[in-house]
């Protein structure tokens, strides 16, 4: 699953991956309109209502899905992809790819520790795994959505309660929201919830926030926020508070912590909503432990000596040839393929247009012919992954054919500062079954640089004025090197001076921060509902912004004007048919090489944990299921079952 939630995960490199794994596609029970839910009131009556009303029991609740009818009911056990029977004992121990030196997961400076935030940390509402965007509370017991989506009221669990034993108020959240938005937090925070005019302290239950303007998930991601004391940090220097854990009513606290190395968290005897219906058969752990590496093939050898108790794999040679030996044969390590059904999002080699090098889309059409996908899927990749064509790969909301409707109507307004040809065909990525094919591609790319300036002197590409069409891609695996390797190889033929470099994990972070690279892998993970946060991505504000997640510097009013129609969009309808126009319009401005996705989390574990798979949640991430949901089942890994056709579950392999 990927949180809508803005906060970066920066103890670990999302870019550079070998696959990208994003949430997924698919809408149930659809309401009509976004304006009927608008009118809605959550949970049970309003303020007025809350007032006059008896006191009510902490089971009670809310639930609220964006554009349609959540699931769950107001008031239920638990949810349905969970055990609530769990045993709630045990450890459980992850490796974690880069290093960490803080504590403080709201800062742009530094490296947060794994875990920080979401063990940490209770947030007014929390969302369920097997729907695109519903939320049930948690801080939050009321929700009130004033008549003109203006504003909305939280009312705080009176049980709620912060590590060191004191309530959570109104005050906290206010505290914790002017936080966030300011000067002191990462810059990410006061972008996301730029349409939160501010938040007020109703009385010490309920918390108001008001909006700049109505807008349909507002009310449901602001929600999201995470709340820390108010009373703790006052008097202290947010932006330095770094190396000491802030305090939070989450179900975890830090037991132990090396820095750069390993960190070991322990569940709360006291943690004050371990009764709520969202937490049944949750947090089974008694302690959980994270390991950092920074080589994941020295992490799978210390996984198959016991280091640690789960690998989430993502090369495919590693899943396809390392994966044997005594412990697989006997089944003491168990592997499968656990198929979700995410939105795969887009990966892809970005360029960065603040380079003048790729500011002609021409140019940046040509090195795409370059990446010859099919022969890596083939020679490379096992034949396991699919191709990303799409910001939103694998969903609904993906452009389809040529722009018609709705969408159309979207786009007319634009069409002189579009390519003719987003209105005339389908976008294609370049696809290349064999090397003919692929020889042509590389004579159209030839020839697109010509058109953009760049011709062939003695071997080498040259503009007119003599200089060298030469840059670096930035890798912070080198195991993506033997996947670089070919796509350069094609850009010399080009006569292209291309390298490519892997970096330290944190000098890669700091530089991605400030755009200090021509060429480097992203992953753009997408919600079932995306929002607020395509500004971020994508947004001309925030191209120039440090810390920003624009890498490819998109300063396009299209593309903003596209962004706006996602959010606002009204109904279920709406939002397709603008993630259509967004997604048309990106993908023909090419400004990244498409990269591919698989359909399942690939998993190996030291067989004495277990889970409950029926029904398996539809929108998930591997470490979050695993981490939340599976429990111990024996102290010492037990013989079983040899599970090495991972094919099973998964219906075979993607592509």
């Amino acid at each position: 699953m990927t949180n809508k939630h803005p906060t970066p995960a920066r103890s670990r490199s999302t870019h550079g991956i070998e696959a990208a794994n994003a949430p997924g596609d698919g809408v149930n029970r659809l309401l009509p309109d976004r304006r009927a839910f608008l009118r809605r009131i959550v949970g049970l009556g309003g303020l007025a209502a809350m007032s006059s009303m008896p006191t009510l029991t902490r089971a009670a609740g809310f639930a609220e899905g964006l554009g349609y009818s959540p699931a769950y009911p107001v008031e239920f056990p638990h949810f349905d992809y969970v055990n609530p029977a769990a045993p709630r004992e045990g450890s459980l121990t992850l490796s974690v790819f880069g290093s960490f030196d803080s504590l403080n997961p709201f800062l742009l400076k530094g490296l947060a520790a794994t875990g920080t935030n979401t063990l940490l940390f209770d947030t007014l509402v929390v969302r369920a795994w097997d729907e695109p965007f519903s939320v049930y509370g948690l801080l939050a017991d009321r929700l009130e959505l004033a008549d003109d989506g203006l504003s909305a009221t939280f009312r705080i669990n009176r049980e709620a309660r912060f590590v060191d034993g004191r309530p959570v108020t109104a005050r906290d959240v206010v505290f914790t929201f002017e936080t966030l938005v300011g000067e002191a937090a990462h810059p990410r925070y006061r972008y996301y919830w730029a349409d939160v005019a501010g938040a007020t302290a109703v009385d010490p239950s309920h918390v108001r926030f008001d909006f700049r303007r109505a807008n349909p998930e507002l009310h449901m991601i602001i929600g999201e926020l995470p709340v820390f004391s108010r009373d703790a940090l006052i008097d202290v220097d947010f932006a330095e508070h770094s190396r000491t854990p802030l305090p939070g009513s989450g179900p975890y606290q830090i037991e132990a912590v090396n820095f750069g190395r390993d960190i070991r968290y322990r569940r709360r005897d006291d943690y004050w909503a371990r009764d709520l219906g969202v937490n049944q058969g949750m947090h089974n752990f008694r302690t959980l432990g994270f390991k950092y590496y920074k080589d994941e093939t020295v992490a799978l050898e210390a996984f198959k000596a016991g280091e640690f108790d789960v690998f989430h794999e993502t090369n495919s040679k590693r899943w396809a040839r390392a994966y044997h030996g005594k412990p697989f044969d006997e089944g003491r390590i168990r592997r499968r393929e656990i198929p979700h059904h995410n939105n795969a999002g887009m990966q892809g080699f970005a360029m960065n247009t603040r380079r003048s090098l790729f500011q002609d889309r021409h140019v940046r059409r040509a090195l795409n012919l370059a990446f010859d996908f099919h022969w890596s899927n083939v020679h490379l990749f096992y034949g396991q992954y699919s191709r990303c064509k799409s910001y939103f790969a694998n969903s609904e909301l993906a452009a389809q054919d040529i722009p018609e409707g709705p969408e159309l109507e979207l786009l007319e307004p634009y069409r002189e500062q579009l390519p003719p040809e987003l209105f005339e065909q389908a976008h294609v990525v370049p696809f290349a079954p064999n090397h003919e094919i692929q020889r042509q591609h590389l004579v159209e790319a030839q020839q697109l640089l010509a058109q953009a300036g760049w011709g062939l002197q003695d071997g080498q590409l040259r503009n007119a004025d003599g200089e060298v069409f030469a840059f670096e891609i930035m890798l912070a695996q080198r195991g993506f090197e033997r996947i670089v390797a070919p796509f350069a190889y094609n850009l010399r033929r080009l006569g292209i001076d291309v390298s490519y470099r892997t970096i330290d994990v944190a000098l890669y972070q700091r530089r991605m921060n400030r755009f200090e690279f021509d060429m480097t892998v992203v992953s753009y993970g997408q919600s079932q509902s995306p929002g607020n946060e395509l500004r971020e991505m994508f947004g001309s504000e925030s191209a120039q912004r440090e810390g920003s997640r624009n890498y490819s510097g998109i300063d396009d009013p299209v593309v903003d004007a596209m962004i706006e129609a996602v959010i606002y969009a009204e109904d279920r309808e709406a939002l397709v048919t603008a993630c259509r126009a967004l997604d048309r319009v990106l993908m023909w401005h090419e400004y990244l090489v498409p990269n591919w996705y698989i359909g399942a989390h690939r998993l190996a574990w030291w067989n004495r944990f277990d889970y409950h798979d029926k029904p398996l949640p539809r929108y998930f991430s591997g470490a979050e299921w695993v981490m939340q949901t599976w429990w111990e089942t024996h102290a010492e890994p037990q013989p079983g079952p040899v599970v090495n056709d991972v094919s099973s579950l998964n219906g075979g392999s993607p592509s």
